[in-house]
């Protein structure tokens, strides 16, 4: 027999803890003539088998009922159920944790978090010590911060020997030039990358060109360029933050953006951009849209990723006119704009595998290569041309 100090003893419980299960009818002590409660080695072993039930997950009513009759295998499968969905959340957690202290990949973590909250990851992005153009290519190209030096190295290693940076070509520069109405004399080509566009722009108007790109090198191959052509004191290059433009509202005739306004959102460039804009002034626009109503699966899985945003020509000019844009023409891009893009860094990505046979960024250029050579007349780029209205 064993009085209640000893029992709690045995079992690793409180002597309160005993008296509470006593309470709830799962141990029946027998009090003695003196007072004491005694138990005996059935009451021990009952409490034994108790705590194995509920290290199970069982509640101490279920217990009791595990105890005192047959047990229910459906109660026994619903606790199951229930520990199996505990552990994979508590998996996900821990994964999380590992990943943030740079012992696993974060990419499909920033990928689901920048589609639920875009601006709360960028402005976490920052607070992680990353700058805003540091941010903007974390979320856009190596999406894991613990990557992200050396994922840009490489990335840059391979886009630095190339002449353009996205699909493109100076015919659909020229086509979507000549659909704006009037001639500008202030224009503003934002995301200029290295000027293919500037370039065309300064050759075909008299305008003044306010050139912005956030990496410097790609400025500098511009500033060369325009130099070579005779035409430097016609732009002025600016490395700036597309999402922070430091010029006064309606400073210019026309906004000319070629494949950049996703970087921070077509949406929110619309209407942040508009009011740099002079009354009646002009606004051209690529993006990257969906042209098939039914794209494969593996082309929407692929986008989903690496474009969560991507949306049909018909959901744009929707967005554009809510904006307060009224749209004057659209057109797609031409394969050409395609080619002269993709023919080059194929031939750049097969120059450096060699040397580079480990790089993620170079593994994800590559995949990009074959959804487009695989799916292309699914996707492309669209030009708008637009007015402020």
């Amino acid at each position: 027999m064993y009085r209640i100090s000893e029992l709690a003893e045995k079992v690793g419980l409180s002597r309160s803890t005993l008296l509470y299960y006593e309470k709830q009818g799962l141990l029946q002590g027998k009090r003695q003539e003196n007072g004491y409660r005694v138990y005996s080695e059935k009451d021990l072993q009952r409490l034994l088998l108790l705590q194995q039930l509920q290290a199970g997950g069982l509640t101490l009513k279920e217990c009791r009922a595990c105890l005192d009759s047959k047990i229910k295998r459906s109660l026994l499968q619903q606790r199951l159920e229930q520990l199996n969905h505990e552990l994979e959340q508590k998996q996900r957690a821990r994964d999380l944790l590992a990943a943030l202290l740079g012992e696993a990949s974060l990419r499909s973590w920033h990928e689901s978090i920048d589609q639920l909250a875009p601006d709360a990851h960028l402005d976490w992005l920052k607070q992680q010590g990353f700058s805003e153009k540091q941010a903007l290519h974390l979320k856009w190209l190596s999406k894991d911060m613990n990557e992200h030096e050396q994922y840009m190295a490489d990335f840059m290693t391979v886009f630095r020997g190339l002449e353009r940076w996205g699909p493109g070509s100076d015919d659909d520069t020229l086509k979507a030039l000549s659909l704006v109405p009037s001639q500008p004399n202030q224009v503003i080509d934002i995301g200029c990358g290295k000027g293919f566009s500037t370039s065309v722009l300064a050759q075909h108007t008299q305008a003044h060109i306010t050139a912005v790109d956030n990496e410097q090198s790609a400025l500098d191959a511009l500033g060369q360029r325009l130099t070579d052509e005779n035409r430097a004191d016609r732009v002025t290059l600016s490395c700036a933050s597309m999402t922070e433009l430091p010029f006064a509202p309606a400073s210019f005739d026309l906004i000319w953006a070629e494949a950049s306004a996703y970087v921070m959102g077509v949406e929110q460039a619309l209407q942040q951009w508009r009011p740099l804009l002079k009354p009646n002034g002009y606004m051209v626009i690529s993006d990257l849209v969906w042209l098939s109503d039914n794209p494969s699966a593996t082309a929407q899985a692929f986008w989903k990723g690496e474009y969560p945003d991507m949306q049909t020509v018909a959901t744009r000019l929707t967005q554009m006119e809510q904006a307060g844009f009224k749209l004057i023409d659209h057109f797609t891009l031409s394969e050409q704009a395609w080619r002269d893009y993709y023919q080059p860094l194929k031939v750049r990505v097969a120059e450096l595998k060699s040397s580079m046979p480990d790089s993620a960024a170079l593994a994800d250029i590559e995949h990009e290569i074959g959804i487009y050579e695989d799916h292309l007349g699914e996707f492309g780029y669209h030009m708008f041309v637009l007015q402020k209205g």
